[in-house]
């Protein structure tokens, strides 16, 4: 049964509170990122051994990614029972709570080894929240969609996320110009108190946004799924195995992010923080308008080729990214960043949320998303914490990163390779090609 079009509208508003949602709960996340490269090895860290704060540092930043699956777990089954709306409701305030708690929290000067701790239980729960956001978001945009602009209107969850990168990034340029003293002692926390009107702006448009006319017609004929997870692991594990391998392309924006920061920023470099903040901000703002230009090619030629630019195209870019800032010429660095991540990986960026969601059907496609994208998410989250073992102990190793994060972009190229193209299946048929016969005993009334 084809799926009722969508309220007049009611795509743009979706599209939005995507967008606006992604991008002040990713204000959240991203601010942490900076301060792992930048603050957190000498506030909560053992500061006479800056090589060992700086790697235990850049951990933290990858714990938030180890607790996304076990996330994606709950919150994508009930995403799948309850609706996309009160997941994305609910982790926008679970993430605005936890990120304004780290701005709280005690110095190791002051509670020794108890702040680390804190700093990770927090960080935790910004995880959990990360995991239902983007899936829950996707889903939403995706169902809303006209289904022959699917791609456009899902890759607004993405640009916000991007936007709440760009806007972490221009908060914390501010902060990092601050004297010494006064950033390490309560200029870091500035940006994650604001979190608290990041939380309140993002529940307002959000609560006000319709569920999905796909998700309601599925719970009125078919019932409430008892088990997404059953249903999606009989039915659909192999694309969930692509989602997981599909997600690895993530590595390529915590390495950029988070790594090359750090090195940049370090002895061996020595460029300054602000400017290299400002390579961020600029990469992030070319990605904003690169985002919904790739998504719409895809509109037109399919998911498939648009990603496989990406995604390939990434693993090229690292190596001159890396090697302009080994060069410690600010120019040629700037260049390369914005076209490595502004351009390139925003191919891919801008894809998979309509790539992903394609591939399941309305009734689990919250948790196929969510659980595919996390586990694949976790091991880039980490691979930040790898990138700083294998740079060796000056840290300067970066053509033995630029390999390493190549080599991670390999299994999402592997992916979009044996995917299906689905730019052109309409929404009700979406992930149809797996067995529905035994779906019945796995519903209750809605």
């Amino acid at each position: 049964m084809p799926v009722p079009a969508a309220p007049v509208g009611q795509p743009k508003k979706a599209a939005l509170a995507a967008w606006i949602g992604s991008a002040l709960e990713y204000y959240d996340f991203f601010i942490y990122g900076s301060a792992a490269a930048l603050i957190f090895p000498d506030v909560f860290f053992d500061e006479s051994d800056p090589a060992t704060a700086t790697l235990l540092s850049l951990a933290t930043f990858g714990v938030a990614y180890a607790a996304r699956p076990v996330g994606a777990l709950f919150l994508g089954h009930f995403g799948d029972r309850l609706g996309r709306k009160k997941i994305m409701v609910f982790t926008l305030i679970l993430m605005g709570l936890s990120t304004f708690l780290i701005g709280c929290l005690p110095t190791r000067d002051q509670v020794g080894t108890l702040a680390p701790v804190l700093l990770v239980l927090c960080r935790v729960l910004q995880g959990i929240s990360a995991a239902g956001e983007q899936a829950s978001a996707n889903s939403m945009t995706l169902e809303h969609a006209p289904p022959h602009r699917r791609g456009f209107f899902t890759s607004f969850t993405l640009s916000g996320t991007q936007g709440g990168q760009l806007l972490a990034t221009l908060v914390f340029l501010p902060v990092a110009a601050l004297p010494e003293d006064q950033l390490l002692s309560w200029g870091w926390r500035v940006p994650f108190w604001l979190s608290v009107a990041v939380a309140v702006v993002g529940f307002v448009i959000r609560r006000r946004l319709e569920e999905t006319p796909a998700f309601t017609q599925q719970t009125a004929s078919e019932g409430v799924v008892r088990l997404p997870l059953v249903i999606l692991m009989r039915e659909h594990w192999a694309d969930v195995l692509r989602v997981i391998a599909g997600a690895l392309i993530a590595s390529v924006s915590t390495i950029f992010t988070v790594w090359a920061l750090s090195y940049a920023t370090s002895d061996s470099v020595g460029m300054s923080r602000s400017s290299m903040l400002w390579v961020g901000a600029l990469a992030n703002l070319v990605a904003l308008a690169a985002i919904p230009l790739w998504a719409t090619l895809s509109d037109r030629i399919g998911r498939r080729p648009v990603y496989l630019i990406g995604a390939a195209g990434s693993a090229v870019a690292m190596f001159g990214y890396l090697w302009a800032i080994s060069t410690g010429s600010y120019p040629l660095t700037l260049v390369l960043g914005i076209v490595a991540f502004g351009v390139v990986y925003s191919a891919a960026n801008g894809v998979w949320p309509s790539f992903y969601g394609e591939m399941f059907t309305t009734r689990v496609r919250l948790s196929g998303m969510a659980i595919g994208t996390q586990i694949g998410f976790a091991v880039a989250g980490f691979a930040v914490t790898f990138a700083a073992q294998i740079a060796g102990p000056d840290g300067d190793g970066w053509l033995a990163v630029a390999v390493f994060t190549a080599a991670l972009c390999v299994p999402p190229v592997i992916a979009v390779l044996s995917a299906r193209e689905t730019h052109q299946v309409p929404t009700e048929r979406l992930g149809e090609h797996r067995s529905r016969a035994t779906s019945q005993p796995e519903t209750v009334s809605a």
